[in-house]
């Protein structure tokens, strides 16, 4: 059983972001995922388990506590395992650290999304929220988007967002602390989000012509990132219409207002990566992605750390 255990310090530098965004655009061209969902705790303490099955990759189960107070006591957020089934006999192949798993997946699955709507000339990137996802998605933007000469990142405290550029290396972009939300986003020419809001924090008002917006950190029906205004007036695309609609709150809440509809949703990936026509219309028009996770994105990183690691033994 040891053996079969991939530890996050043990595989993290044999992974590249190109090819974790390549495993996910993979995955997509298979047979549509089964998943399911389960959420129990409390508000702020919750057990995440999620599940799936691709035909011809296998089953996933990923079980992680999502404890939103821990951070103040200097613990992780997020903390679990994954465990990965082969599809032909059932036998478990690998236990994976949720920490490896979720932090590659979590940014590729932004990149890919931005990769898809943003502008490939985009050169000025802000992130929301200075946490353990705020560190992924400046490695993986810089790395999918070249041509990125600036990252500005914004916290609640800024004294945080300065330890975490502080904490930085290798980026070739130049990195700033973000002092005001309302006029960096207006600048910017990709939006990151990723932060623990159950009020929206972004505003359709800051948003100006031909910026992408990138929504991460809802994952409950109580939880959003950005105001009615923003939801209703770009774009509207996700990861996957089966993890985001009727499960979490950025979408769920201007749902049930009546701020957009189901027709409102242009397309997720399974749509987005099997169309042969850009999904951006022009440069100027306004994307919004949510970013759902789902554990058939798991499953489909999972694998991509499976085969990895057994390549370089």
């Amino acid at each position: 059983m040891s053996s079969n255990y991939i530890n996050y310090e043990s595989a993290i530098d044999l992974l590249s972001w190109e090819g974790s965004v390549a495993a996910l655009r993979a995955g997509h061209l298979r047979p549509k995922a089964e998943i399911a969902d389960i959420f129990l705790g409390p508000q702020t303490a919750t057990l995440l388990n999620r599940a799936a099955f691709i035909d011809g990759l296998g089953y996933g189960v990923k079980a992680v506590t999502v404890m939103g107070e821990n951070p103040a006591k200097g613990l992780p957020t997020v903390q679990g395992a994954m465990m990965v089934y082969e599809p032909d006999m059932g036998g478990l192949s690998a236990i994976i650290d949720s920490r490896l798993v979720t932090e590659i997946k979590t940014a590729s699955d932004s990149t890919l999304g931005a990769r898809l709507l943003a502008r490939p000339d985009s050169k000025r990137l802000l992130i929301v929220g200075a946490g353990v996802v705020a560190e992924s998605l400046i490695h993986a933007y810089t790395a999918i988007f070249p041509r990125l000469e600036h990252v500005l990142v914004w916290a609640r405290r800024p004294e945080q967002a300065q330890a975490l550029l502080k904490r930085m290396t290798g980026i070739k972009a130049k990195l700033s602390v973000a002092e005001d939300l309302a006029t960096t986003a207006a600048s910017a020419d990709i939006i990151s989000s990723a932060t623990m809001a159950r009020t929206p924090v972004l505003k359709g008002e800051w948003i100006t012509p031909g910026t992408h917006v990138d929504l991460i950190g809802a994952f409950k029906a109580d939880m959003r990132e950005a105001d009615n205004a923003l939801i209703s007036s770009g774009s509207l695309f996700v990861d996957s219409r089966d993890t985001t609609l009727h499960h979490i709150g950025e979408l769920m809440i201007p749902l049930a207002a009546g701020v957009i509809s189901e027709r409102d949703i242009k397309g997720d990936f399974y749509d987005l990566i099997a169309s042969d026509q850009p999904a951006r219309t022009s440069g100027t028009e306004i994307t919004v992605f949510k970013n759902g996770g789902g554990a058939h994105l798991d499953l489909m990183i999972a694998d991509y750390i499976t085969r990895t690691v057994a390549s370089r033994s």
